[in-house]
């Protein structure tokens, strides 16, 4: 389990995340969703060691760090490193020793080229392919169905559901809300850097509808188009 107790985060004078109080139980999926500037990212990074935070993450790993794959909306490549390199970086990072690389390219990735010439849809996938080679217990997929063609993302759901049966513990965000729907067991509203409310799986379908609601309203009506 992964606790979070009155997390605060602020850059200068601004807050950014607001007192949350979050846990998180292996084998489960949860969504993260929210307008854009919410603080999903920041949620993610605090719990992934990159940010200094007020309050605790407890867990039960000594480092949780060391047992989390965090795939980024934007992964960061460096300038000259193939495909393979990085996956290869990666998998020396928790000292994994990998075989038949090319067996595993699941998203027919050219893995000799450069990261760097890759699209945003490759980039995110040799990301998640990483991530995925180095036996993590946790895992944080920040946006991951953005920017991917449909095929992958019917791939990376039944990769989140195969987390599920291995009784990992997944946090995703997604602006695509039938990808939680079909993956989630709860999903988490955040508003203004606070967790507004908890939907459990039965009510997804209204809370969609809600957000539907309160996005759209009548400002398509506004536009008079014609």
């Amino acid at each position: 389990m992964i606790k979070i107790e009155k997390l605060s985060k602020f850059y200068g004078q601004k807050q950014v995340l607001n007192t949350i109080d979050l846990a998180f139980e292996k084998g489960k999926i949860y969504g993260i969703v929210g307008e854009n500037g919410a603080g999903k990212t920041t949620l993610f990074r605090c719990i992934s060691g990159l940010e200094n935070y007020k309050g605790n993450i407890k867990s039960a790993f000594k480092n949780l760090k060391d047992h989390l794959g965090l795939l980024l909306t934007e992964p960061f490549f460096f300038p000259k490193i193939t495909g393979s390199e990085y996956i290869q970086l990666l998998a020396n990072a928790r000292q994994i020793k990998l075989t038949n690389m090319e067996d595993k390219n699941i998203f027919d990735l050219p893995l000799n080229q450069y990261a760097s010439t890759y699209s945003t849809g490759m980039k995110k996938k040799l990301a998640l392919t990483a991530i995925l080679l180095q036996e993590n217990d946790v895992f944080i997929l920040d946006e991951p169905f953005n920017g991917v063609d449909i095929q992958s993302n019917l791939l990376i759901t039944e990769i989140i559901k195969k987390f599920k049966k291995l009784d990992k513990t997944v946090l995703i965000s997604s602006h695509i809300f039938s990808t939680l729907a079909a993956t989630c067991d709860e999903i988490f509203l955040m508003k203004n850097g606070e967790i507004i409310r908890k939907v459990q799986q039965e009510d997804f379908s209204n809370l969609e509808t809600e957000m539907k609601n309160f996005t759209i309203g009548n400002r398509i009506d506004k536009l008079e188009l014609k």
